[in-house]
């Protein structure tokens, strides 16, 4: 049956509330992150040091995570949420400080990311894990889809905001902005409270914290379709640092760089309305199947993009495989939702999370001087493959990422074929049981907080 407006947005009023909040501080912290990467490059003329700043961002997600999974079973989840936004805050309002009195460093913009980040990996666990007892099972897919528009709207927006926000009220004024927005999501999460869901006993008897830590990963390896899915969920975040890495250069060499920051907001534009398709699909295919074909298109559009050197072949091949990418990665996620159980969802998201997101810096340090060292190289114009090959797909400057880009989307879609043919994955959604409830399980009310009890041990 065709679900109405109306009843999508009461079922889901929850989620959306704190959903509008996030997105207004995710906005706020994109704005930051963009002013700091500009003071820093303005400041070193170093694009080494530039690049360290996404790392030490990254890293405490890779680290952290183990650790903050067992905590968001075992804590409260909204207030967990909470203190890791206060916590976080803390970072950049240091930053602020030492800007304002002169005495900033970019050593110091390293250490106040490493801060930070610390503190977002407790809250994504936290807040996945909330998802799926915030919205009844048939709108997983839709929750997902939001919570990759609200990275793909704070992409988009950041920018250009944070250019005219630095010319007019300069780095302290954007940290003071920033930190106002926290409260837009703090303040929700204080007045509202979650729905409370019962947990098998034997999902929340005390164990050790090292049992905890290694328990998502035992989790999955006695689930072969969930093994299965994470690695191939692993593999489209894989193909996404490779495709970063290579972008900018790629492009650089068939036009100007006036042109580069148009291609890069178009990429972005591909991923909102990719959120924006899943948002609004109601799903009643087989969800594998959609997955498997998002990934094939993918691996299509990867090899088209690398064919020849063309502005416009190149921008339209890469939009659509960010339109995909959200789509796909939105499925897979309502899957880990609805499959895990609700008791241990903290513990298994946060380690197929570290697994997933460690495989974006993969695809930088693999791809990178695979093009550099050896794919540039063969495809020079005095070399034997540009002979050959080079008569199809061009040669010179450029060719060899191109032609790194076409080998890539052939083994996309040659890893796609065996997944599929994976008899786990294949019968992951008709063999393993749902562990969430429908929309009529979950609380119809969203009722003011009587105090929650507060994390033991904060």
């Amino acid at each position: 049956m065709q679900m109405t407006l109306p009843t999508i947005i009461r079922e889901m009023r929850l989620f959306l509330i704190v959903w509008v909040g996030q997105l207004i501080t995710c906005i706020g912290s994109s704005i930051t992150a963009f002013a700091l990467d500009v003071w820093v490059y303005e400041r070193t003329g170093s694009v080494t040091q530039f690049a360290l700043v996404t790392l030490f961002n990254t890293l405490p997600l890779i680290l952290v995570s183990p650790i903050a999974g067992p905590l968001a079973d075992r804590w409260d989840k909204r207030w967990m949420m909470i203190l890791s936004d206060l916590f976080a805050s803390v970072g950049t309002l240091v930053i602020g400080g030492l800007f304002i009195f002169g005495r900033l460093e970019v050593w110091h913009i390293y250490l106040a990311n490493i801060f930070s980040s610390t503190f977002l990996a407790f809250q994504w666990p936290a807040y996945y894990s909330s998802t799926s007892v915030m919205v009844p099972k048939q709108h997983l897919g839709r929750a997902n889809g939001m919570m990759s528009l609200l990275t793909s709207i704070a992409r988009i927006i950041a920018p250009p905001l944070g250019g005219v926000f630095l010319g007019l009220i300069h780095l302290q004024g954007i940290i003071l902005i920033d930190f106002i927005t926290m409260f837009f999501a703090i303040v929700p999460l204080m007045v509202l409270r979650f729905p409370e869901i019962k947990t098998p006993t034997e999902q929340t008897q005390a164990n050790s914290f090292l049992d905890d830590i290694t328990y998502g990963w035992k989790y999955l390896v006695s689930r072969p379709g969930l093994l299965g899915l994470m690695a191939f969920s692993a593999l489209s975040f894989f193909l996404i640092g490779a495709i970063q890495v290579i972008t900018t250069p790629l492009i650089l060499t068939f036009a100007p760089v006036t042109v580069l920051g148009t291609v890069l907001s178009i990429f972005g534009s591909g991923m909102l309305l990719g959120g924006l398709i899943i948002t609004i699909w109601a799903i009643n295919q087989r969800s594998i199947d959609i997955i498997s074909i998002s990934m094939v298109l993918s691996g299509v559009f990867m090899f088209t993009a690398g064919l020849r050197p063309s502005l416009v072949l190149f921008t339209v091949s890469i939009f659509f495989i960010f339109l995909l990418q959200p789509i796909a990665s939105s499925i897979m996620q309502a899957i880990f939702q609805r499959k895990v159980d609700i008791g241990v969802q903290g513990r298994v998201f946060s380690i197929r999370g570290a697994i997933e997101v460690g495989f974006i810096p993969l695809g930088y340090i693999t791809i990178g001087p695979l093009a550099e060292k050896v794919f540039e190289p063969f495809m020079a114009t005095d070399c034997i493959f540009a002979n050959s090959i080079g008569q199809i797909i061009g040669f010179g400057q450029g060719r060899g990422m191109g032609l790194l880009l076409m080998i890539m989307g052939v083994l996309t879609i040659l890893a796609t074929g065996i997944a599929y043919l994976y008899p786990p994955l294949q019968r992951l959604e008709d063999e393993l049981p749902d562990a969430i409830l429908d929309a009529s399980s979950v609380t119809d009310e969203v009722v003011s907080s009587s105090p929650n009890t507060v994390p033991s041990g904060l």
